[in-house]
């Protein structure tokens, strides 16, 4: 079974921090002006993606 890795693009993400509030297991936090995602504590819903505004949310298998 392919595991699911979510991953925040650095050179896009700007803090704005729309992906923090909607993440139901608080898996997203701010590190200064990035997003930041603790692994083990994403479920994958895929709640916070939509809400980035220059797409710098994504899940990809591995």
């Amino acid at each position: 079974m392919a595991q699911s890795l979510f991953v925040v693009d650095d050179d896009s993400c700007y803090g704005c921090g729309a992906c923090i509030g909607l993440c139901p297991t608080s898996a997203l936090s701010m590190k200064g002006l990035l997003a930041m995602v603790e692994q083990s504590k994403c479920v994958f819903c895929e709640l916070c993606i939509p809400s980035c505004p220059v797409d710098a949310l994504d899940i990809y298998a591995r």
